[in-house]
């Protein structure tokens, strides 16, 4: 089969990301030495700098990784709480029915630099000026710019020049955004890596000790100190208002990034591991248990057929997310029952030939499985507002649907790591002049009415979207996979893993194959819109699929043909490595040897 790009394959490593530039970052960090997960570290610093519309320093980050020594697969938890004084009251006291999709107001604890840390601590190999080379590299000399940064800055032209200046003073130097495909560079966080480097580096001690005095500085020094400063003023947001952060150097001080055992499913001959319910992680595993006894492997995967079986169980996977999804240190999540035999088979039954216009979470004795504060009036429609290449949808207030990057990574070990950094877009809320990165908005994710396992509470995790993936197989670690695209990253992973492990594509078929989402749930973004039955297909399907689906019922948009998510993945089949990555948004690059 005609593929975009070549599968990369090779036995000494491979890396696999949505940019280039951090690709070769962690394959040069595998040249010098150097395992997996120092080259993770490194990949995804240098994305904080070459797709600040995607990611950034104040961000957050849950990853998956695999430990070939310790045989052991484990997902660190990067996804920042809410602040203590983040309560309802707090917020409807503001005249707020919801937390803006931009702004100070929904920050949240920036969780990416000690998760980051941490796996480098224990895993890595190299010294934290080892690792941040790259990115600050690219910060202090330039990088290409890609014009989705361009076209970012522009829609927010006019919240910068008038309520954000510290952002104007970096992304529109001289009056001027980002021209595409010229070199562009932030030299204030260029300082703020090095201070960092240097400040960890003074006074010796042991590697581990050095990357702990990092960590120490990111959370409980100086800048620590600077975000708390800065969340003292008010800022405008996506509410047209102008606010302050609830976030301060308090909560940054209380909290560390935390391992955890993955979620997993079998399938067939495949174990899938997902991050824990804080996470959509699970809605993935949920539809794998729907579809395993759908005989998915004998339809055509660009068949009428296999995008309704798909999407219906999309649509039950996703409602459950919504009444039983949370932290859960905070909510008791029935993942067990939502996981069984017993559970798929009755929520299989509501799958018929039809497109649903249902949205209904399954009955779990116990439980409530009330959703409708997920369906109130405030629940804007967004039609229109396809995910494209998956690049956020940005408001000119600086809101967006949500987006990532994503790293999957192997070494000649065999250890492993899938990571989905995301949040502290450049758009997300101000510059903090002194360290040259806003923080993120992950609490917009919250809602402010009782009842919900997504409720708001001081210290609780927002469920994110963030949702990297791995699959072993025959019980051996397999495969690292994932993409951004918000809501629609279990969906995108989901069609990857199914072509792959279903109709026997090698990695880059699966990742070429057209691709579709559905929009019938509840965005987890600000102001959390759905279109009932409606499904978006690239325009790459046979006409046949087209018409079946919508006699079938389903409000069917077509995108462009290649516009269905940035999926990269790898895999290790005994001594052989592989990998591939998306051609969709022209920056995705899959490297080895």
């Amino acid at each position: 089969m005609f593929t975009t790009r070549p599968e990369i394959r090779g036995t000494f490593g491979v890396v696999a990301s949505t940019h280039w530039l951090a690709s070769s970052a962690g394959m040069a960090i595998l040249e010098r030495g150097g395992n997996a997960f120092d080259a993770a570290v490194a990949a995804g610093f240098v994305l904080q700098i070459v797709e600040p519309h995607l990611n950034g320093p104040g961000g957050d980050l849950p990853l998956i990784m695999h430990s070939a020594k310790q045989n052991r697969t484990q997902v660190i938890c990067g996804q920042g709480p809410a602040p203590k004084a983040a309560t309802i009251p707090a917020i409807r006291d503001l005249g707020l029915d919801l937390i803006p999709g931009s702004g100070l107001l929904a920050a949240v604890t920036p969780g990416a630099f000690d998760t980051w840390m941490l796996m480098l601590r224990d895993h890595g190999t190299m010294g934290l000026g080892d690792v941040l080379e790259y990115a600050i590299g690219y910060a202090r000399n330039g990088y290409p710019v890609v014009s989705k940064i361009t076209d970012t800055v522009e829609t927010v032209r006019g919240l910068f020049e008038t309520e954000w200046p510290t952002s104007a003073a970096i992304y529109l130097k001289d009056g001027k955004a980002p021209t595409p495909g010229a070199l562009f560079s932030n030299p204030k966080l260029a300082d703020t890596y090095e201070r960092i480097v240097r400040d960890a580096e003074t006074g010796g001690g042991s590697r581990e000790a050095k990357i702990d005095r990092a960590r120490d500085i990111w959370y409980r020094g100086w800048i620590a100190e600077t975000i708390d400063r800065f969340c003292r003023d008010a800022y405008m947001d996506a509410t047209g208002r102008r606010h302050k952060a609830l976030l301060t150097g308090d909560d940054l001080a209380s909290w560390s990034a935390t391992y955890e055992d993955a979620l997993t499913y079998d399938y067939g001959r495949y174990t899938v591991a997902k991050c824990g319910a804080w996470s959509q992680g699970p809605v993935m595993l949920q539809q794998l248990s729907l579809l395993k006894s759908m005989g998915i492997a004998d339809m055509d995967p660009t068949g009428p057929d296999f995008v309704h079986a798909v999407t219906e169980t999309s649509k039950l996977s996703y409602a459950d997310r919504e009444a039983y999804y949370g932290d859960p240190d905070f909510v008791d999540v029935p993942m067990e029952t939502l996981l069984s035999d017993a559970y798929a088979e009755s929520r299989r039954a509501l799958v018929g030939k039809d497109a649903s216009d249902a949205f209904i979470a399954g009955t779990i004795e116990g439980y409530s499985n009330n959703i409708a504060h997920s369906l109130l009036p405030h629940a804007q429609d967004i039609s229109g507002a396809g995910m494209g290449v998956g690049e956020p949808t940005v408001g000119k207030m600086g809101e967006a649907r949500g987006d990532t990057v994503h790293i999957d990574i192997i070494d000649k070990h065999g250890n492993m790591v899938s990571a989905t950094p995301s949040g502290g877009w450049l758009q997300s809320s101000p510059i903090i002049p002194e360290l040259g990165f806003c923080l993120g908005n992950r609490a917009q994710m919250f809602w402010l009415e009782e009842g919900s396992p997504s409720t708001l509470a001081p210290g609780k995790r927002p469920r994110t979207t963030l949702s990297p993936s791995f699959a072993l197989r025959d019980g051996e670690a397999y495969m690292p996979f994932g993409t951004p695209g918000g809501d629609q990253q279990d969906q995108w992973s989901l069609l990857l893993f199914l072509h792959h492990a279903d109709h026997g594509m090698n990695l880059q078929e699966a990742i070429d194959c057209p691709a579709f989402h559905n929009e019938h749930f509840p965005s987890s973004f600000w102001p959390r819109g759905r279109i009932n039955k409606r499904l978006v297909l690239e325009d790459r399907f046979p006409a046949e699929t087209y018409a079946e689906l919508r006699r079938r019922g389903h409000d069917l948009e077509v995108g462009d043909p290649w516009s269905e998510g940035r999926l990269t993945a790898a895999a290790k089949d005994g001594d052989m490595l592989r990998a591939a990555a998306n051609p969709r948004g022209m920056q995705g690059y899959a490297v080895g040897r």
